[in-house]
């Protein structure tokens, strides 16, 4: 015990001090390997057995299709589609903000880049239209983060990964909260602006502008049509829909739209290559939570959680809690792999659904997106924006709290987000 308090205390000062976490899980699993003579060959061994699952393709290929769809005009297409949908009422823009995100959600995988894609058209025009820009960039952001719970998702793609859970199931599952936290963030939406009285000219909805859209995007609105229901219909599978994606999204851009050229091929490449550094953290974080076992951390954690409680309801607050905290200083990826090893015992032996219990994990990620000092869509959307992280941290905390019900929702009533898997696929059993 004293050997764990020693890791855990040299692990949570090398974070505080500002070493990256690849490096600080990296010294803190060696240290733990040279206090339990293990050989340091471990590490060695769990990198390359890391990267090697064929699955884990999917995540790069799903980064560089979504930013192929940003620079190719496929995000122009649907913002086009919900600007026309919604109207010009109070708030529409940042109404249209929201949708789109949603709808960019099911391309791209990824809360950062959909931010990116949608909050780099919609910031501008929210500031033309008087919307104060902290809270255009924190509509952004926040709707930004549902990238990561609308399928495909690069976070639900590690945690199946890592705790060996049907990512077509993840994925399913994860449509009912997406929706429902998209119509909260909505809510919020037009209640601010309506109380702020931001943009909105009192134009009514009407058709004929609308379907014009919808026809002029309807490459834009088939990509997740074809990624989604090739996977669902048995066409391909997650990693074969990724590779999908990405020759799609390079015809419509170069061949239908027009608007791909070579440099911004290149630029999406790079961009691709940046974003999957991250999956540097998959070594140290795998061999850290392999660690864990050997120091049966599950099992005293779980010895130590139900001595106080066994109702899975309080237990999955608890954990809920616990991730928020967490992943306002830690990388989402690192968290899911860490500590889905430890709590995901706990919650099994409680009969919470593993599927469930992904989708939970990624919408806690998804609040670790809006909250500083990491909030890697707060990042973004600063950048847009050019105001400080600061301003837009305050600004979005009324966001927050459609993710927080979201949380609420899965917890109360976990049947409503394991529908759709049990729909398609029967009722798992474990």
């Amino acid at each position: 015990m004293n050997e764990l308090l020693l890791i855990a205390l040299v692990f949570t000062v090398l974070t505080l001090i500002g070493v990256p976490l690849f490096a600080a899980v990296g010294v803190s699993t060696i240290l733990a390997l040279f206090l339990i003579d293990i050989p340091y060959t471990l590490m060695a061994q769990t990198g390359y057995t890391s990267l090697t699952p064929f699955p884990l393709l999917t995540i790069p290929l799903f980064v560089l299709a979504g930013r192929l769809m940003e620079v190719g005009g496929m995000a122009e297409r649907l913002i086009s589609i919900a600007t026309n949908l919604v109207g010009a009422y109070r708030g529409s823009l940042g109404l249209v903000t929201v949708f789109a995100c949603m709808l960019f959600a099911a391309l791209s995988g990824s809360g950062p880049a959909t931010t990116a894609a949608i909050g780099s058209v919609t910031i501008p025009a929210m500031r033309r239209e008087g919307y104060a820009t902290p809270f255009a960039a924190s509509i952004a952001a926040s709707a930004g983060a549902l990238g990561s719970v609308i399928p495909p998702s690069n976070l639900m793609i590690i945690y199946g990964l890592v705790s060996e859970t049907s990512i077509p199931r993840l994925f399913l599952a994860g449509v009912v909260p997406g929706i429902l936290v998209t119509i909260f963030l909505m809510i919020t939406t037009y209640i601010i602006a309506r109380r702020r009285g931001y943009g909105g000219s009192g134009e009514a909805f009407t058709w004929m502008p609308f379907l014009r859209a919808l026809w002029e995007g309807k490459w834009a609105i088939g990509a997740p049509v074809l990624i989604l229901g090739g996977i669902y219909g048995g066409a391909f599978t997650p990693t074969e829909a990724a590779a999908v994606a990405v020759f799609y999204a390079l015809f419509v851009g170069c061949f239908v739209y027009r608007q791909l050229t070579v440099k911004k091929v290149l630029e999406s490449l790079r961009f691709t290559a940046l974003m999957a550094g991250l999956l540097i953290l998959l070594t140290p974080t795998l061999a850290f939570g392999q660690l864990s076992a050997f120091y049966d951390v599950p099992t005293a954690v779980e010895t130590a959680i139900t001595s106080i409680t066994a109702d899975p309801i309080i237990v999955m607050i608890f954990i809920g809690i616990f991730y928020i905290i967490i992943g306002t200083f830690m990388e989402s990826l690192a968290q899911i792999i860490l500590f889905t090893a430890v709590f995901l015992p706990l919650v099994q032996s409680l009969g919470v659904d593993p599927v469930l219990f992904g989708v939970f994990t990624v919408m806690t990620c998804e609040i670790g997106f809006l909250t500083p000092p990491l909030g890697g869509n707060l990042n973004v959307a600063s950048r847009i924006s050019g105001v400080s992280i600061e301003q837009i941290s305050v600004a979005v905390l009324p966001f927050i709290l459609a993710y927080v019900i979201g949380l609420l929702f899965m917890i109360f009533i976990p049947e409503a987000t394991l529908w759709l898997p049990n729909l398609f696929y029967g009722v798992a059993t474990y």
